[in-house]
């Protein structure tokens, strides 16, 4: 029998939760000076907890995004050291989605290893029965010739495998799918990505930290605590159904190592004004006294996993609409909320066109928190990104009741790197320190004072 929530005896304004949800996020105050190092990168990422991974590239892959929505423009090989070479700071797995977590938390995740037969979709479990021996050719491969990719096992197999004639979604070949299979196991993992974003599979005891291999296997409870305190630290403030998303936690477990976080202290019950279910403020969040962030949004980051939390919190129904028939999309494909101080007060429909230079905004809506300096602050944040992303220009379509005023801050035409004489990098982004890359006035081009 379920224990009754513990009563709250602190009242928290929603405006104080959303300044605690974005301070544990890292989005309340301004981005930090300086370059972004490794040990910076590695911090932030440890402070999200993980990184949602998205193939979808129209703009940059999603799990790019988060840390330059709180960092600024930054050297993506970072993530490539981090989940590519020894000792990996970040390995892969099924954690919101498919992720990048750190090496501890894949030991968390052991739970849903355990439970593959009814936690991995039918496509993948059924494939131990349905192609037993396939599987264990995969295996025994990988466990010679690794790390390769699907398709480098497939030589080794011989034959390209079979696939399916047709259907929707991944079409998988049996040699995918006994990969995957494997991957969901905790047999191999990913020892890193290809230029194309291929997986690389290897075993998981060549890939993981010796220390992390050596740490005792933690039970389903241990499992589910430590990812629930992960997803109510990340979150500063939240009901269970928020903290339990963050790693897609299901059952009776999640509630009860929640009433075991209170009765330690690690969460104390709140009462936040407008909200009708039980709160929780974990014992590290911090409530600056204001937001001042101007930052865009990736579909996949963690501030907006929970649609419920996210319409609660910042008043703003977001629906990602990549799937929806283009004739019925109310925003656009690729959408971006942006975010202002402690309010979400735009959404932008982005799409880098790298063939022309040019980062090309299909579509601005105003949110219902925009102000007046909501169109300047998105046409910076605008120049910022497309710097970082390699492109020369920003183009506004009209389309949207905030594409004029975007358009109209965006005056000089002039190429970005034409601007100040910088030069942009063959890899994305300039060759400017990221700070001065924070400055960039989408009006002239030059540094703010």
């Amino acid at each position: 029998m379920t224990s009754p929530a513990p009563r709250a005896t602190r009242r928290m304004t929603l405006s104080a939760a959303r300044r605690t949800a974005l301070a544990a996020q890292g989005l309340a105050g301004p981005r930090p000076a300086g370059p972004v190092t490794a040990a910076r990168y590695r911090s932030t990422v440890a402070r999200l907890g993980l990184l949602q991974i998205d193939s979808v590239n129209v703009l940059a892959r999603a799990h790019l995004v988060p840390v330059f929505s709180r960092l600024g423009p930054y050297d993506t090989t970072l993530l490539d050291r981090a989940s590519g070479r020894a000792p990996r700071r970040l390995v892969e797995y099924w954690a919101h989605e498919a992720s990048f977590v750190p090496p501890a938390t894949y030991r968390l995740l052991e739970w849903r290893r355990r439970r593959y037969r009814d936690q991995a979709w039918g496509s993948i479990s059924a494939t131990e029965a349905t192609h037993s021996a396939e599987v264990q050719a995969v295996r025994e491969i990988v466990a010679a010739y690794g790390p390769l990719t699907a398709t480098e096992v497939e030589v080794h197999l011989g034959s390209a495998s079979e696939r399916p004639a047709d259907g929707w979604g991944w079409r998988w070949s049996v040699t995918k799918r006994a990969l995957e299979l494997l991957f969901f196991t905790g047999e191999i993992t990913s020892a890193g990505r290809t230029a194309s974003f291929e997986r690389r599979y290897d075993l998981v005891e060549r890939v993981l930290p010796p220390d992390v291999l050596a740490a005792p296997t933690p039970t389903d409870a241990e499992c589910v605590r430590g990812l629930v305190e992960i997803g109510a630290r990340a979150h500063g403030v939240g009901t269970l159904r928020c903290f339990a998303d963050y790693f897609r936690l299901r059952g009776p477990a999640p509630r009860a190592v929640l009433a075991e976080l209170v009765d330690d202290g690690v969460l104390e019950p709140v009462t936040v004004a407008g909200w009708d279910r039980a709160t929780y403020v974990h014992a590290d969040a911090k409530t600056p006294r204001r937001a001042v962030a101007q930052t865009l949004l990736s579909p996949f980051d963690p501030l907006v996993f929970e649609r419920q939390r996210l319409a609660e919190l910042f008043g703003t129904h977001y629906r990602i609409e990549i799937y929806v028939p283009a004739d019925k999309r109310v925003h656009g494909y690729y959408v971006l909320p942006f975010l202002e101080g402690e309010s979400v007060t735009a959404r932008v429909d982005l799409k880098a066109d790298r063939r022309a230079g040019v980062l090309r905004v299909l579509s601005a809506h105003r949110d219902p928190g925009a102000t007046d300096q909501t169109a300047a602050a998105l046409a910076q944040e605008l120049v910022v990104m497309a710097r970082w992303l390699g492109l020369e220009h920003v183009e506004v379509e009209r389309s949207g009741d905030l594409a004029p005023q975007v358009a109209a801050a965006l005056v000089d035409d002039r190429p970005l790197s034409a601007r100040d004489g910088s030069v942009l990098s063959p890899g994305g982004g300039s060759a400017r320190s990221p700070d001065d890359l924070s400055t960039l006035s989408p009006r002239d081009g030059g540094e703010q004072e």
